[in-house]
C-alpha cells in the first residue's frame, strides 16, 4: 500500500566532499519549498527535484528535473526510488554543493538516489489514504446513533443542517472509513 509524508524529513550525504542535502516534503509544499531552498541555498550547484502526485481520478503523476547535472543521473533515480518506495503525494529535494571532484554517472546517480532513500528512512511516513466527503441524511430519531458512529469512526464533521425531516451532516475522512459509514448507514434505515 502506498505511503506519503505529513511533515519534511531531512537527511545529508557527503561523497567526495560533495555535500548533499535531501528534503521530503508533503506534495502541497513542495513547490514552496524548492523556492525556499533556492533562496536558503544560493551557492549550491543543483537543486535536483523528483515527485509523485496522485489526481482524483487515480492517475499518477510523476516529475524529475536534473537542474544541470547530466540528464538522467539524478531527478530520475530519485523518481526510482520514491516508485520502489510506493510514496505518493510527495516529492524529494536534493540541493547539492559541488566539492570540487567529479562523481560521474553512476557515482551521481548513487549519490542523489542515496541521499532521497536517507531522507525517507528519517521521515515518519503514514499510509495515503484518499480523503472525500459526504453528505448523510437521517430522522431525528436516528441523529444520536449517527452522532455516535460518526465518534467512533472519528470522522471530521464538517457542517450538520436541520430541516423538517431531520438532518443533513457533511463529514470527511478518509474514503474506507466513508464506505463504512455507508454500511451503517444503509443498516440504519432498513429499521
Amino acid at each position: 500500500m502506498s505511503q506519503t509524508v505529513q511533515t519534511e524529513a531531512f537527511a545529508e550525504l557527503e561523497e567526495k566532499k560533495s555535500r548533499f542535502l535531501a528534503f521530503l516534503v508533503p506534495i502541497d509544499q513542495f513547490a514552496t519549498r524548492l523556492d525556499e531552498l533556492r533562496i536558503e541555498h544560493r551557492k549550491a550547484s543543483h537543486h535536483v527535484t523528483a515527485f509523485r502526485r496522485i489526481h482524483d481520478d487515480d492517475h499518477i503523476e510523476e516529475g524529475a528535473k536534473d537542474d544541470g547535472e547530466p540528464a538522467g543521473t539524478s531527478g530520475m533515480p530519485m523518481l526510482k526510488v520514491l516508485i520502489g518506495r510506493d510514496l505518493i503525494n510527495c516529492g524529494v529535494i536534493v540541493v547539492r554543493y559541488f566539492g570540487g571532484t567529479k562523481l560521474g554517472a553512476g557515482g551521481l546517480a548513487r549519490a542523489y538516489s542515496g541521499a532521497a532513500s536517507m531522507a525517507i528512512d528519517a521521515a515518519s511516513l503514514s499510509l495515503w489514504q484518499r480523503i472525500v466527503k459526504e453528505t448523510i441524511t437521517g430522522r431525528f430519531d436516528q441523529t444520536s446513533d449517527i452522532e455516535r458512529q460518526l465518534s467512533l469512526l472519528e470522522l471530521d464533521i464538517l457542517d450538520r443542517s436541520y430541516h423538517a425531516e431531520g438532518v443533513d451532516i457533511s463529514v470527511q475522512g478518509p474514503q474506507s472509513v466513508i464506505e463504512e459509514l455507508d454500511a451503517f448507514m444503509q443498516e440504519l434505515n432498513l429499521y
